[in-house]
């Protein structure tokens, strides 16, 4: 195998790897440009999976399963929306309330499909492509496209439209967005709805298009390291993508370890994963040269909670 087709494979494989975790990081910044902290996001992921899953095994049309699965999401999301909105619960404390929701129940209604497969989508076909274009593009499926589509869409959405500035606005100071004729609570519950549609459509995109499988707790973790890495794309959806792609990347290079029979413990390797992301954070911390990307609003709600 030639060093440049190894290349081609290894960023193949560390895009798929990535797109559910940029699901999951799209749907928090959306969330925190507007004030709304959501740790539940890895229960809203797990949900997602566990649906899109079971509809995928029962229907065989994997679109339905991701549909579902994000519509799974938004559901459990209801829940953290009415906790925070109406009920006025501390985010933190209704983020962990949903994450162990989400986990039990797609525990709970996941175990008929535990050990089941499903076939998923099928590989992206031109005719005409030269064969070696072609062969990259089988690699391809659909929901990394859409991975890559959404990112520069809602970075579109969030900064060169009148929505989306009133989406930051109610992110920075909901006091004064009030003032000016803006309603805090609807923009807070579109972006509570839409944080839960994306990270359902992840979760959906893990199990029907990534694994084509299901297990119990698959997520592994992926939507808290998507919280931590909101830091780094500085609450940018255009900065998704490559900050997935450290995730990937290195699961990508831990599996490829694995394969060859390297003699270093799976368990050590499957750290590397989230080691590598938070080495990098921290390093992000200590020389970014320009601080204050966060939402204003959100510093109140980290300060309550602690």
């Amino acid at each position: 195998m030639s060093a440049g087709k190894m290349a081609v494979d290894m960023l193949v494989s560390a895009l798929r790897s990535s797109t559910p975790m940029a699901f999951a990081l799209c749907g928090e910044i959306l969330g925190e440009r507007a004030g709304i902290v959501n740790i539940g996001i890895e229960g809203e992921m797990l949900v997602g999976a566990a649906t899109a899953f079971a509809v995928t095994a029962t229907t065989g049309n994997p679109w339905l399963g991701l549909l579902g699965g994000a519509g799974a999401g938004v559901v459990l999301s209801c829940v953290h929306g009415i906790l925070c909105l109406f009920c006025r619960t501390n985010q933190i404390a209704s983020g962990v309330a949903v994450l162990a929701i989400g986990a039990g129940c797609s525990a709970y209604f996941g175990t008929p499909y535990v050990g089941r497969q499903i076939g998923g989508f099928s590989p992206i076909a031109i005719p005409g492509l030269p064969a070696p274009l072609a062969e990259v593009l089988r690699s391809i499926s659909p929901t990394m496209v859409i991975g890559l589509v959404v990112p520069p869409v809602l970075a579109v959405f969030l900064f060169m439209t009148r929505t989306g500035l009133r989406w930051r606005a109610v992110g920075e100071a909901p006091a004064s967005a009030r003032i000016l004729g803006i309603n805090p609570t609807t923009f807070r519950w579109a972006a509570i709805l839409a944080c839960g549609f994306l990270a359902g459509f992840g979760g959906g995109a893990l199990s029907v298009d990534y694994a084509k499988g299901w297990s119990e707790g698959m997520t592994a973790g992926r939507g808290l390291v998507a919280m931590g890495l909101v830091v780094m794309t500085r609450w940018n959806p255009a900065w998704t993508t490559p900050v997935a792609m450290i995730f990937g990347a290195a699961e990508s290079l831990s599996l490829s370890i694995q394969s060859h029979g390297v003699g270093v413990s799976p368990y050590l390797l499957s750290l590397f994963p989230y080691l590598a992301p938070l080495v990098i954070l921290a390093l992000h911390a200590k020389f970014s040269r320009r601080q204050g990307y966060m939402p204003a609003s959100l510093a109140d709600i980290l300060k309550f909670s602690t």
